[in-house]
């Protein structure tokens, strides 16, 4: 008889959790609960490790329904000590964002809310709005989300106005600037007209604005005319009063009624239904609503933590300028004395965190609520029509329940070169962009004029799905990466060799997998001959031809990408001496092959890794004599 060698939830093997509980210290740090596929489910934080995690498993323990069942599934417990409370809180961000735990307070990236990004990481900061916020470059700085991108656009061009700035992020000539620095737009960066140190002072005060410091700049603005004016220098005392002039319509009818408005202050507040909470935090200066921000996040946690993960995340880049010195929320933080105490040391002054009851405070508390309300319900009619969609594709496809994950591959190639693969991820409907994946295809056989989407397909389902194919059951359980349904943009064919893989690994049982024709949004499922009966303009339908666009726009973007760098490569893998890595390295510094070409030999040479000889190499492979 074979012996199970199956681990254990840590609640069913009382000795091993007493054990494991007493070898947990009794100092700061983070955290982290496995379950039994050794996937991290949960990180925390706390001032005494060892209280807070015996905190879970004690009998009486006031825990909701997400933690009760997240305890169930802990098989192992770790934990990393750290000298400070403000270092746990670091840590942890960290971990959760790499990590995505399944039962922690996750915000979502919800694009219908813009960012405003300045790229400190150049000699020539840009200024823009965006609507993806990436990490790559430590120095570069985020504002927002912002919940009104029409009055963001405004204000950001409102501030191009008054300070003139780089307008393009490449230089349109060579050799002389463009019509913006002729209009007064832009003080000619693109020809180094104005040392970078100069340049980044007037993005500074670009930056205040957007910090919440509009009245500290409107002073020190007042300062700097006022000494012009003294030095009869009346044409620069005329320009910095128009800069003022602006920057007080910026502020105008913004006023919260505070009793004291000499303080700086955030308010922050959340709506939630069973399955979403949206939140708003209003950023109060001198009794001015300068930002309103917004967070969206799943609603199975306790308010009190969704706030605490919102605060968390919105300060953890925040300059020390920008952290008021009174945070006022609408429920309890679980963590409070940690972020205030981490607050504090970062801010140099006290930093408070406050729950009010009554009379004023607790009046805008109730309208930083109110507009998340308004936020909530707006959610909600969007998400009736999402559910009613994936509703009809459940009874369509004779689902046992709606859909949860649902995933969607497509192949993108030219006669087969440069082949790659997309997975996109639906959670509930709606595209998981951090579950989204890239596949290169490694089938010798797919070459350049040899295209097979059959062996294409088959190889990338089965990359997805290898490490499942010995224990399916064990792996589903409980596993929020296990797809409820796959879909395979294409016909019988393509369905036919993912559904032979999955045969092969033993999955076919369990995994629901079918396919989408492009021609007339026809639906097959395994074994089946003729498509089901549907019509194309169903929600069911719909919601499967999004996801079929999305995986086809994600496949196709990542292919063209794939496709450029092999052309720019393959024209300076022609040069002598230029590796892979030099490649880079210059087209990182010069941005694409046009600008190597016109580039002198001193200019080449300046790039790290291009000496003198090596860039004379390269001037010569492009000024052939």
């Amino acid at each position: 008889m074979a012996i199970s060698t199956q681990i254990l939830p840590l609640v069913k093997e009382p000795e091993r959790l007493e054990n494991r509980l007493a070898e947990i210290p009794p100092e700061p740090g983070v955290y982290f609960m496995r379950d039994r596929s050794d996937r991290i489910i949960y990180i925390g934080k706390s001032r005494k490790l060892r209280s807070r995690v015996r905190s879970y498993f004690r009998d009486g323990y006031n825990k909701s329904e997400r933690i009760t069942t997240m305890v169930k599934l802990v098989t192992e417990i770790e934990f990393i000590v750290t000298d400070t409370e403000a270092e746990a809180l670091a840590l942890e961000a960290n971990l959760i964002k790499q990590h995505q735990p399944y039962f922690n307070v996750l915000l979502k990236d919800d694009k219908k809310y813009p960012y405003l990004c300045i790229t400190w990481s150049e000699n020539y900061p840009r200024i823009f709005i965006t609507r993806k916020r990436q990490f790559g470059k430590e120095k570069d700085k985020f504002y927002g989300p912002y919940t009104d991108a029409g009055l963001l656009r405004e204000i950001l061009r409102l501030c191009k106005r008054i300070f003139p700035q780089r307008q393009r992020p490449q230089p349109l000539f060579k050799d002389r600037p463009c019509l913006n620095y002729d209009l007064g737009r832009c003080p000619g960066v693109c020809q180094q007209m104005m040392l970078p140190e100069e340049y980044r002072k007037i993005v500074q005060k670009v930056a205040m604005v957007f910090q919440g410091r509009t009245q500290e700049l409107i002073d020190i603005l007042t300062q700097q005319m006022n000494a012009a004016s003294e030095n009869l220098n009346f044409e620069s005392a005329a320009r910095i009063r128009d800069q003022i002039s602006g920057l007080k319509s910026l502020t105008a009818d913004q006023k919260v009624s505070l009793p004291d408005d000499t303080v700086s202050r955030d308010a922050i507040a959340l709506a939630a239904d069973e399955q979403h909470a949206c939140i708003q935090l209003f950023q109060i200066r001198a009794g001015q609503l300068v930002g309103r921000l917004a967070f969206v996040a799943d609603a199975q946690a306790e308010s009190g933590a969704i706030l605490q993960r919102a605060l968390e995340e919105h300060y953890q880049t925040a300059d020390s300028v920008e952290i008021p010195i009174e945070i006022l929320v609408q429920h309890e933080l679980p963590d409070s004395e940690i972020l205030a105490d981490v607050l504090t040391q970062r801010k140099g002054k006290k930093v408070t965190i406050l729950t009010p009851l009554r009379q004023t405070k607790a009046e805008l508390i109730e309208m930083v609520e109110r507009n998340a309300q308004y936020e909530l319900q707006r959610m909600q009619k969007f998400g009736d029509r999402n559910h009613q969609a994936m509703q009809d594709l459940a009874a369509i496809l004779d689902l046992p329940d709606v859909p949860h994950r649902i995933e969607g591959y497509d192949i993108s190639h030219i006669q087969g070169s440069n082949a790659v693969a997309s997975q996109v991820v639906f959670i509930d409907g709606l595209p998981a962009k951090q579950h989204y994946r890239h596949y290169k295809i490694k089938n010798p056989t797919v070459t350049a004029g040899h295209s097979d989407d059959f062996a294409s397909l088959a190889e990338v389902i089965q990359r997805r799905f290898c490490k499942y194919g010995d224990d399916p059951q064990l792996s589903r359980l409980g596993n929020p990466d296990w797809p409820d349904l796959i879909m395979i943009d294409g016909g019988k064919g393509q369905l036919s060799s993912v559904v032979a893989v999955l045969q092969e690994m033993n999955l076919l049982e369990d995994l629901r997998v079918v396919s989408l024709a492009k021609q007339r949004e026809e639906i097959f499922l395994p074994g089946e001959s003729k498509p089901l009966t549907t019509d194309a303009e169903q929600p069911g339908v719909q919601l499967l031809r999004r996801l079929r666009d999305e995986a086809h726009r994600f496949a196709v973007s990542f292919h063209r990408q794939q496709r450029s760098d092999k052309l720019k490569r393959s024209r300076l893998d022609e040069i002598p001496g230029l590796g892979h890595h030099r490649q880079k390295q210059l087209l990182g510094h010069f941005r694409s092959v046009d600008y190597i070409r016109q580039a002198t030999t001193p200019q080449l040479a300046e790039v790290s890794g291009i000496g003198p000889r090596l860039a004379q190499e390269i001037y010569d492979y492009f000024h052939p004599t």
